[in-house]
C-alpha cells in the first residue's frame, strides 16, 4: 500500500532533476465542435498524444465517432467519453462500442454517469458500464475512470467521499481482473493542495491507478469561474475569487504553471505518488494549451 506520508529520507535523497515531469507525456480534452475548427492535428499536437473527445448531452453520437475516425486516421491514441446517462441501454452501447472499434479502432474509452441529472435508459453509472462486459469482450485495452480531488456532490449530497471512495475501491479491485489498463482521470481543479491531499488519501486507501491530474489550460478568468461554476469545484472556485479580487491579475490571462510547479515539486519529493502526468482541459482554446504543454515540457 502507498503511504500517507512518504520518508523524509527518500525525499531528502531524491534527486529532482531525476524525478518523471508530470509533462513527460500528456494528454488533452477536445469538443466534436471545436475539433472541427483545427485543421491539422498533426500540425498541431506531438506525435502519440491521448486525445480524449468529450461528450456534451446533445452531442450527436454520429459526431463523436467520427471525430475519433479523424483523429485515429492522424496517428493519435483516441479516448471517447461514453456517458452512461446519455445511453438508451446495454444494446446501444454494444453498438457505439462496435463503431468505434470498426471505424476507428478505438482501444481507450473514458468511462462516466455522464452529464445529466437522470439516466435516458437502463445504465446510470460508470459500474454499469464496466459491468456489461463489452469493453473486456470488445478488446479495449485501456479504460479511464473519473476522479474528483475537490468531492462530487452529484454522488456524495452531504459533502463526504464515502459513496465515491466506494466506487473508486471497486474499480481497484476491477482492474485486478481485466486485461485492460485502468487510470484515473481526474476534474480540473487550481488548488494544489486538494489534488496533493486527494491522491494521498486514495492512495491510503489501496488505491495504486496511476492518476492522470486534471489541468485547465491558459484562459481568460472570466472564461474559468464560468467553467468552475458548471463543474462546481470547491476550494479551487475560492482559489479563482481571490485571483478576480487582485486587481493586477485580473486582465491577465491565467495560466497554470504555478499549479503544475506545486505538483511536480511534490512528485520530485515523493516520486511513489500516484500522480503520473497532466491532462489539459482547453477551456481557453486547444492551440494555446498545447502552446503552454509544449513550452512548459520537458526537453
Amino acid at each position: 500500500m502507498h503511504a500517507t506520508q512518504p520518508s523524509a529520507i527518500n525525499a531528502t535523497h531524491q534527486n529532482p532533476a531525476s524525478a518523471v515531469s508530470l509533462l513527460q507525456t500528456w494528454s488533452i480534452e477536445v469538443l466534436p465542435r471545436t475539433a472541427a475548427k483545427i485543421a491539422d492535428f498533426t500540425a498541431l499536437l506531438p506525435a502519440g498524444t491521448r486525445v480524449y473527445i468529450a461528450h456534451v448531452d446533445g452531442t450527436p453520437l454520429n459526431d463523436m465517432v467520427a471525430t475519433a475516425a479523424r483523429l485515429a486516421r492522424d496517428g493519435f491514441p483516441v479516448v471517447p467519453h461514453i456517458p452512461a446517462r446519455s445511453l438508451d441501454d446495454v444494446a446501444q452501447l454494444g453498438d457505439l462500442l462496435a463503431r468505434y472499434r470498426g471505424e476507428a479502432d478505438v482501444r481507450q474509452a473514458l468511462l462516466l454517469a455522464g452529464g445529466r441529472a437522470s439516466p435516458r435508459g437502463s445504465l446510470s453509472s460508470s459500474l454499469d458500464l464496466i459491468e456489461t462486459g463489452l469493453f473486456d469482450r470488445m478488446g479495449f485495452t485501456h479504460l479511464h475512470i473519473a476522479g474528483h480531488p475537490e468531492g462530487n456532490r452529484d454522488i456524495d449530497r452531504d459533502g463526504s467521499s464515502r459513496a465515491v471512495d466506494a466506487a473508486l475501491l471497486t474499480k481497484q479491485a476491477y482492474s485486478e481482473r481485466t486485461d485492460a489498463a485502468l487510470a484515473i482521470t481526474t476534474q480540473f481543479a487550481f488548488d494544489p493542495q486538494s489534488i496533493i491531499a486527494w491522491s494521498e488519501r486514495i492512495a491510503a486507501l489501496g488505491v495504486t491507478l496511476p492518476v492522470h491530474v486534471g489541468i485547465a489550460g491558459p484562459a481568460k478568468l472570466q472564461t474559468l469561474l464560468k467553467y468552475a461554476v458548471t463543474c462546481g469545484i470547491g476550494p479551487s472556485l475560492k482559489i479563482l475569487q481571490r485571483r478576480a479580487l487582485d486587481l493586477t491579475k485580473l486582465m491577465v490571462p491565467y495560466e497554470p504553471t504555478d499549479l503544475l510547479e506545486a505538483l511536480q515539486a511534490h512528485k520530485s519529493a515523493y516520486p511513489d505518488s500516484l500522480m503520473a502526468q497532466v491532462h489539459l482541459f482547453p477551456l481557453g482554446g486547444i492551440e494555446q494549451a498545447v502552446r503552454w504543454a509544449k513550452e512548459k515540457a520537458p526537453r
